[in-house]
Formats: structure tokens, C-alpha cells, sequence
């Protein structure tokens, strides 16, 4: 397995593992509001009101991870690219990045990488970066050494 898989099958596990967090919170919550005999009031904190809203949380953050989920599946590790994409792998002079979600640090076989979306600012810096281009971010300079 190529480090590129390698770290795609890290970023689907933690996407993978947040869904299965969102889905066992919203059952436990779902179980509350049904044994909770207290009556729907919104200004107590310890009653359905803040249940529900609890709930409302965890669905809306269960579809974010799902939307993460379907957009992790447009991630190629077999990209062929001169220039910085979505899968690819990026070494500068000092540091490593994998271009899929902002996911962060990632120490893998005793290399760190910096598992990044192209929407984030240091992502949008390297979109579209060739080998020996140079970028500067939060008054550190790079230079491109590889794009795989």
C-alpha cells in the first residue's frame, strides 16, 4: 500500500469512526427524549428542550461527516499531476502535505504529514503548485521539492 493509500484509508477511518460517534450519540439521545417525562420546557437546561437540541446538533454534524464521507471518495491516490490537486502528496522543504480534508498531523511509518483540504488557507496557497514554486504561510517560506 502507497503512503497516499495509506493515508486516505486514515482519513476514511476517522470520517468512518465520527459517523458511528454522531449515530451511537443521537440513539442515546433519541433513548433521553423517550424516557424523559418532563415536560417540554426550553429554559430547562436538564429537561427535552435541551435534548432536542442536542439531537438537532449531532444530526446536523452526522451529515457534515457524511458529506466528508462522499467527498473523501472523489480523492484519487493514483493521480498523475504536475501541479497540486486533491490527492496529492506534497513535500516542501520542511514539511509534508496530503491534499483531502483538514484532518491535521499525521505520523505515519516515522514521517509527519499535514492531511489538509484545498479549502483551508494553506490549502488554497498549494493549489495548483509545481515543484520548485515557492509559497509563504504565517511568515514561513516553502519551496515545493516534490508533487506526487
Amino acid at each position: 500500500m502507497t503512503t497516499k493509500q495509506q493515508l486516505l484509508q486514515i482519513c476514511n477511518t476517522h470520517v468512518e469512526n465520527r459517523i458511528k460517534d454522531y449515530k451511537n450519540e443521537i440513539e442515546l439521545l433519541k433513548e433521553s427524549l423517550e424516557n424523559n417525562d418532563k415536560p417540554n420546557n426550553e429554559d430547562d437546561d436538564s429537561g427535552n428542550g435541551k435534548l432536542m437540541n442536542d439531537l438537532e446538533k449531532n444530526i446536523g454534524y452526522l451529515n457534515e461527516a457524511r458529506k466528508t464521507q462522499e467527498y473523501l471518495k472523489h480523492v484519487k491516490t493514483n493521480l498523475l499531476s504536475s501541479n497540486v490537486a486533491l490527492g496529492s502528496l506534497v513535500k516542501t522543504d520542511s514539511l509534508q502535505f496530503f491534499i483531502a480534508i483538514s484532518l491535521g498531523k499525521i505520523e505515519l511509518d516515522g514521517d509527519t504529514f499535514y492531511v489538509i483540504s484545498l479549502q483551508s488557507p494553506i490549502g488554497q496557497l498549494l493549489k495548483q503548485k509545481t515543484v520548485g514554486d515557492r509559497f509563504e504561510f504565517n511568515g514561513t517560506k516553502y519551496t515545493v521539492t516534490e508533487v506526487d
